[in-house]
């Protein structure tokens, strides 16, 4: 008996351990509601999302790329680029996914997403993908998230990534669902059956932000809301402002409440979850933090006890190869300076 009590008491302090290391440093969640335009987040009945952008630097005007379909899009806020970059061009039904060589690729051939630049510049972080279309797996390296999961339909994702979000607490977990889109193109992006699917994605919200309201961590986690692009009738693909237009909300510590007054990109969001994380962004990159979203750049933890921000392309923490024609030296891609 004598015996066991230290031992209970080491297992004890063991698993006090444990959930402390879980719960240090930053932990960001991208929910991905795929096919929400601004004029569904404006006029559906969304209460939890409403009440995320009040305590959320956030804005209306967020533009994805050209064409507005999913996988170049995604691909875009996922990879801090966009198709001129990732070469992703189409969602590969009618015409082959990725059109064009990635202008820097991992030893695999894939252009850095968060989740391999993430895991190897800090292998022991936790991520975690849960998504509702199959087809988002296709757009980053499989091998780099803890846990990979695709599972058909909203409400089964939501669920799945809210339970193991509870027990594990990763680093970075990204949640796609997919139940707008397939309503804007079923009935339309201006149907009532839209609006009524976007107050089914808010439902779905409210599940993660009820978890971290239980879990006492919602002051301390970082939530990226937004979409892969908006619609047209029954469709989207092409250059209108009503499709290219997404809502981009960032809620967490020491974000600056109120609308974002720069402009705000749709790869912004990697570069912004690469800074928040303390991580250094691969060179090929050329979206920037959204530090118009802070309330102060200076006093971000962050900032300066993290890493620091220079470009590593092809380095040893960060093995990215670049094409030889890539530029007249060979060299990796001039990074944009800060937007003003």
């Amino acid at each position: 008996m004598k015996a066991f009590v230290p031992l209970m008491l080491f297992g004890f302090l063991s698993l006090a351990i444990a959930q402390v290391d879980r719960d240090s440093g930053p932990h960001v969640i991208v929910l991905g509601l795929d096919g929400l335009s601004v004029d569904g987040y404006a006029r559906s009945k969304s209460p939890r999302i409403h009440e995320l952008a009040a305590r959320a630097a956030w804005t209306l005007e967020a533009r994805g790329v050209m064409p507005t379909l999913s996988s170049p899009n995604w691909a875009s806020i996922i990879s801090g680029a966009g198709p001129e970059q990732h070469g992703i061009t189409s969602n590969g039904i009618l015409h082959k996914m990725a059109t064009l060589s990635p202008v820097c690729h991992d030893e695999n051939g894939k252009f850095p997403t968060i989740f391999g630049v993430l895991r190897r510049q800090r292998p022991s972080a936790r991520i975690a993908v849960f998504h509702d279309w199959d087809g988002f797996a296709d757009l980053f390296e499989k091998n780099a998230p803890d846990m990979l999961r695709h599972v058909a339909g909203a409400a089964k994702t939501i669920e799945a990534a809210a339970q193991y979000w509870e027990q594990n607490r990763p680093d970075l977990m990204f949640v796609h669902l997919d139940n707008v889109d397939h309503a804007g193109h079923e009935f339309g992006w201006s149907s009532g059956q839209y609006f009524r699917a976007i107050e089914q994605a808010d439902h779905y919200v409210g599940v993660i932000l009820d978890m971290l309201d239980r879990l006492a961590v919602t002051d301390s986690t970082y939530i990226v809301l937004t979409s892969d692009h908006g619609g047209k009738g029954h469709n989207h693909g092409k250059n209108s402002i009503s499709e290219i237009q997404v809502p981009w909300l960032l809620a967490g510590p020491d974000t600056a409440n109120g609308t974002i007054a720069t402009p705000v990109y749709g790869f912004d969001t990697a570069a912004t979850i690469m800074w928040i994380l303390g991580v250094n962004p691969p060179d090929c990159w050329i979206g920037r933090p959204v530090y118009a979203a802070f309330r102060s750049t200076s006093t971000f933890s962050r900032a300066n006890s993290g890493p620091s921000q220079a470009r590593d392309c092809a380095t040893s923490a960060l093995p990215i190869s670049a094409p030889p024609s890539q530029s007249p030296g060979g060299g990796p891609l001039a990074h944009r300076d800060q937007r003003n």
